[in-house]
């Protein structure tokens, strides 16, 4: 059988429709300088948004981690349950289930403290949760690897990159510690680094969606269960964060941004873990989720974005329609509010 017509000439195993084709070295070479040049702009984009972070309020968090608890039970909680789920109910393959838990046992990603300040949301929190969460995952990931895979495969096969999420801590921590502490030092000029680096980071979140499909939309081709999946994965992770968060009595800015925090995930350190974890036959099978988790957690998070700017214009309309009266007088706080900022009214709409 003549296997030209199905696999391209410069295949290494071919076996019907089954190829496997050497790495472009021009991809190869492309991935590394965009990875460079990304992780530098990352870097800018979080010493901006560090400029908006305030230095007592962000030990506030730290020394009343009521939100940031919260944020964890969603994070290593929720996602990795949600998971579970997920894959039982579709039936998919052991491998792919396997992907779909390394997925919902990874840290936050940073693109959520972006949106956090698009949608109005608490930037300390924000930044706690994404740095708790990346700390935690040290330990975390391998527990939640260990609970919700061993009825699928051995955990031990799966690799975590503990350099990796090092890295990722550290070019969390350093940019935004120098923006807090330009925030602190001078504050008028840290607002206008803050309004460069949201809008440089909404132009970067769209680079990253679309460099990803460059790069690898060779492998689009995958099976529809795990489209599916890809989608209502990061909706319930945004849904079931929000709940939990007002549940626990979090203002709705801090709820919008536990709801982000917990959506959205840090995929390419799943990217990571999956290449150092399957042989190149398995990949092909599971390399592409953590791109389409990628894809529809931007698109949710749009979606939720554009709705939220649609809500603030309805309010602000008939807010100022409304005549002053006792019925606008704000409500005051409680010691309780005052004490933990939970069960408080919203003040930032």
């Amino acid at each position: 059988m003549n296997n030209s017509t199905v696999c391209l000439a410069n295949a290494t195993v071919c076996d019907g429709a089954s190829c496997v084709v050497p790495e472009d070295d021009f991809n190869t070479t492309l991935s590394v300088v965009l990875s460079t040049v990304l992780t530098i702009l990352l870097s800018l984009v979080m010493f901006s948004m560090g400029c908006n972070v305030e230095i007592k309020k962000f030990l506030g968090h730290i020394k009343r981690p009521w939100g940031i608890c919260v944020g964890f039970l969603c994070q290593f909680g929720i996602m990795p349950l949600t998971g579970f789920v997920l894959s039982v109910t579709f039936d998919i393959l052991p491998i792919q289930a396997v992907v779909v838990l390394i997925m919902g046992c990874c840290p936050g990603g940073t693109t959520s403290n972006i949106l956090a300040y698009w949608v109005d949301g608490d930037m300390d929190l924000s930044i706690s949760m994404t740095t708790c969460s990346t700390l935690l995952a040290l330990g975390m990931m391998p527990l939640c690897l260990l609970i919700y895979t061993k009825m699928w495969v051995d955990s031990g096969i799966i690799i975590i990159p503990y350099d990796k999420i090092g890295i990722s801590l550290v070019a969390l921590i350093v940019p935004v510690s120098i923006g807090m502490f330009v925030n602190h030092r001078w504050p008028d000029k840290a607002k206008i680094i803050l309004k460069v680096g949201s809008i440089t980071g909404v132009l970067l979140i769209v680079l990253i969606a679309v460099v990803g499909g460059v790069l690898y939309q060779s492998a689009w081709i995958i099976e529809p269960k795990l489209w599916v999946i890809g989608t209502l994965f990061p909706l319930a992770g945004y849904s079931l964060g929000f709940l939990l968060a007002r549940i626990a009595g979090q203002s709705w800015h801090r709820c919008r941004t536990v709801a982000l925090e917990t959506g959205m995930q840090n995929t390419q350190l799943c990217s990571t873990i999956v290449q150092l974890s399957f042989t190149t036959e398995e990949l092909n099978l599971i390399f592409t989720f953590p791109l389409i988790y990628s894809i529809f957690q931007l698109i949710m998070a749009a979606i939720s974005l554009a709705l939220y700017v649609a809500y603030k214009k309805y309010y602000r309309k008939n807010n100022m329609e409304l005549p002053e009266g006792k019925g606008n007088e704000p409500v005051p706080e409680s010691s309780f509010q005052k004490e933990n900022e939970g069960f408080q009214p919203d003040e930032k709409h």
